[in-house]
């Protein structure tokens, strides 16, 4: 049977995509859309149980059948420090917890069967993150309230964001699980963590990000981080190119041990830092270097873009030209063509030259701008029309020109004007039987 077709990402969950490979280092696109659609796209859970994986906690989609134990300590490379609640002292003491032990346990009991049977009738509203900003927000307002404005910096922001500024900055993030109802809770936070000296650990080597587990943000990384007691605390960073967790400090641990435990496991860690600044570096100058190149390369192929689009531009001003010269020719020898089959059609047109002894006939003789001479014989009553007819069709006459008498010098109006619409004979021009007339060239003009 044929698998089903994959349906289309969409623009969001493209980004997602690659932003979750980005984080997690996942080379296969195919394990980062899967391990994202069982989130059902939360980003931020896909990553911490990615991460949750990577330090041994099994996948929120494979519960152990029992609760998770604690981290296994002989992985070295993620540090775990738990502080466990002092044992009772002397005879009033152990009086105390015998006799607190059965109610004790009773309300925990109660407790954890009203949770669970709450679980089927109304869904635990903190699996909603709807305003993850807000949770944040809320919460330091709490917690400024409740303990003082002295306390470590706060990122106000998201998990996922926080996740990212400490692998853009190559920090150590310090995450703290706030829970609201354990009875360490405000010793730790008063005592501790807004010690001055501890404040000013964390906000000179780390980013610090905190939530309670009560809020919906908060929970989702709890579900992720898998916390076995509270007070809380997870040291994450960029560690072989992914973020891991390396530290997990969990109980109520004194001011001067959490500074003790924290500056351990930032030594302990440090050259991975080291070794990623290195190597951002390299591959920056890796980058700067193969932009210069890249630059140089554009800058070389638009000179020779630039050169081969003169070229062409030359190449086709030198094809119009010659097109041009050669529309010119073509045009010349049209003109030349017509001008012929003109001067023949002329030629053909004018009347027979009259007899020698015939009294009414003119004898002219032309002088042609070349100094050749012509002479023909006409009929005093033709018009002078036909002299320039006569003239027109001879092959060494110009194109254009005009007839002139010399006594007196007058041009001949041998083609019809506004002053003469129809042109004179000769014999009304004033010709006598023998005449000398010049050809004036008019071409030029």
């Amino acid at each position: 049977m044929a698998a089903p077709e994959e349906r289309e990402l969409t623009a969001e969950q493209t980004e997602k995509l690659l932003q979750f490979q980005d984080l997690t280092g996942i080379e296969s696109m195919d394990q980062c859309r899967h391990t994202l659609e069982q989130h059902n796209w939360n980003i931020e859970a896909a990553v911490q149980d990615r991460l949750n994986e990577q330090e041994g906690v099994p996948s929120v989609f494979n519960p152990p059948p029992s609760r998770p134990l604690q981290v296994n300590t002989a992985d070295h490379r993620i540090y775990s420090y738990v502080v466990s609640r002092p044992q009772p002292r002397g005879l009033l003491g152990w009086g105390y917890y015998f006799i607190m032990l059965p109610f004790r346990f009773t309300y925990y009991t109660l407790l954890d069967i009203f949770r669970f049977a709450l679980r089927f009738i109304r869904p635990d509203p903190r699996s909603r993150v709807t305003d993850p900003v807000g949770d944040i927000i809320s919460f330091i307002h709490m917690f400024e309230e409740k303990y003082g404005r002295i306390h470590p910096v706060f990122y106000q922001g998201t998990y996922s964001q926080a996740l990212n500024d400490a692998k853009r900055e190559l920090r150590f993030l310090l995450v703290y699980l706030h829970g609201d109802d354990h009875q360490d809770t405000d010793e730790f936070c008063r005592n501790t963590l807004c010690v001055p000296e501890v404040v000013a650990l964390i906000n000179t080597r780390m980013l610090f990000w905190a939530c309670s587990t009560n809020k919906p943000e908060g929970y989702r990384v709890s579900q992720a981080l898998r916390e076995n007691t509270y007070p809380f605390l997870a040291v994450i960073m960029l560690k072989d190119r992914r973020m891991t967790v390396v530290g997990r400090l969990e109980g109520l641990i004194q001011a001067d041990d959490l500074i003790n435990q924290l500056m351990f496991i930032m030594d302990a860690n440090q050259t991975y830092l080291v070794s990623e600044r290195l190597e951002r570096e390299e591959r920056n100058q890796t980058q700067v270097l193969r932009q210069q190149q890249d630059e140089a390369y554009l800058a070389s192929l638009r000179a020779d873009q630039e050169k081969e689009r003169k070229k062409k531009e030359e190449w086709e001003r030198k094809k119009r030209k010659e097109e041009e010269v050669q529309q010119q020719k073509l045009a010349e020898e049209r003109r030349r063509q017509t001008l012929q089959e003109e001067k023949e059609r002329k030629s053909e047109c004018l009347p027979p030259e009259p007899h020698p002894d015939d009294p009414e006939s003119v004898k002219i003789i032309f002088k042609l701008p070349n100094d050749s001479r012509v002479e023909r014989r006409f009929h005093f009553t033709q018009s002078l029309t036909v002299i320039h007819d006569f003239l027109f069709s001879l092959k060494e006459s110009p194109e254009k020109f005009q007839i002139e008498a010399n006594f007196p010098r007058r041009v001949l109006p041998c083609l019809p004007t506004e002053e003469w619409p129809n042109p004179p004979t000769l014999q009304e021009a004033g010709l006598s039987h023998t005449e000398v007339l010049f050809v004036q060239d008019l071409t030029d003009d």
